[in-house]
């Protein structure tokens, strides 16, 4: 990780809205977490759950932007139906109370179910932004790893992220850090920082001496083909193991130099919003992020990587031959 502070601390509209959102986000999420009562997660159809923290931290973003930038297109995770009906008013109650709370004043029901619903956007307009507000639930639960992911894409390209990991270990022994991803680099305020400072990633001698950062969730990605990739390569340490987009704020700061993201089962294309902001992050300090082909992530097919398969980040110098290791084991 670099020591160099941002010159210019300023920046701009956007980027601003954007962190101003991710920092208000974490905010609530950090005093929700741990306090979940019982009856405030449900399960997705994917038998992934979703808490009232992942709900009330959408509507806390879109508010936040709505109140910086007006209007604006958002891809978001949630839908704010999955909070209607009587036998959720107990889910929707908490979501509102939480929201409240980080507002500091009152909010009604209809406008925190209508922030949420400003992430039902499908990514057909040119510029929109896209969010997972708690990427990582099940590592959230566990009062462990998560991140607020947000990114701002352009014309398929992603222009702007902000990447926050409220209980990401720092060097200072500080906890927390919210990662800026601009057209200047990689930055990160950690801790209570209040100067970012620029991040970069690491810079193995050596591919074996690469270390690589896995999913603590193996439903993620096949744990079993990253040890054969790490064998064929060459790699011996154990792996970095964090949930949610915090594994790309690893490769992005240098804590890791490997992240793969495998195909789980045929078919499956991942979604824009686990990938925007934390594959910003490790471009812009200096790092590679493609699909296991080798192909660039092509975020100008809506909700999905309809163009891609799976996920290889690296620090980038031995990019094209962690690529060639994974297709080897990947068509073995």
């Amino acid at each position: 990780m670099g020591a160099e502070p941002r010159d210019d601390p300023s920046i701009d509209a956007a980027a601003a809205a954007g962190v101003a959102a991710v920092r208000a986000a974490a905010e609530l999420c950090d005093r929700a977490q741990g306090r979940l009562a019982a009856g405030s997660t449900l399960t997705k159809g994917d038998d992934s759950p979703v808490t009232v923290a992942d709900f009330a931290a959408q509507a806390v973003v879109c508010a936040a932007l709505a109140d910086r930038l007006g209007d604006f297109d958002l891809v978001g995770e949630e839908d704010a139906t999955d909070l209607s009906g009587d036998q959720r008013s107990t889910l929707r109650d908490g979501v509102v109370a939480l929201v409240a709370d980080q507002r500091g004043e009152p909010v009604a029901a209809a406008d925190v179910l209508g922030w949420i619903d400003r992430g039902r956007a499908d990514g057909s307009t040119p510029r929109y932004w896209t969010l997972d507000p708690i990427d990582g639930t099940k590592g959230f639960l566990r009062g462990d790893q998560y991140a607020i992911a947000l990114a701002l894409i352009d014309d398929g390209e992603v222009v702007l992220g902000v990447l926050g990991c409220p209980n990401l270990p720092n060097a200072d022994g500080s906890r927390g850090a919210i990662f800026l991803a601009d057209e200047s680099g990689s930055w990160a305020w950690f801790g209570g920082s209040a100067v970012p400072i620029r991040v970069s990633v690491a810079s193995p001698a050596s591919l074996a001496d690469a270390r690589f950062c896995e999913s603590v969730e193996s439903g993620h990605s096949n744990h079993d083909h990253s040890a054969r990739i790490a064998e064929r390569l060459g790699i011996t340490a154990e792996p970095y193991r964090i949930d949610s987009q915090c594994k790309y704020a690893a490769v992005g700061r240098g804590d890791a130099s490997i992240y793969l993201r495998l195909p789980t089962r045929p078919g499956y294309r991942e979604k824009i919003w686990d990938h925007a902001a934390g594959m910003a992050v490790v471009e812009r300090a200096g790092g590679v992020v493609t699909d296991v082909d080798g192909r660039s992530l092509d975020f100008g097919h809506g909700r999905t990587l309809a163009a891609n398969r799976g996920i290889v980040a690296t620090d980038g110098r031995f990019h094209d031959e962690v690529v060639a290791a994974v297709q080897a084991v990947l068509d073995a």
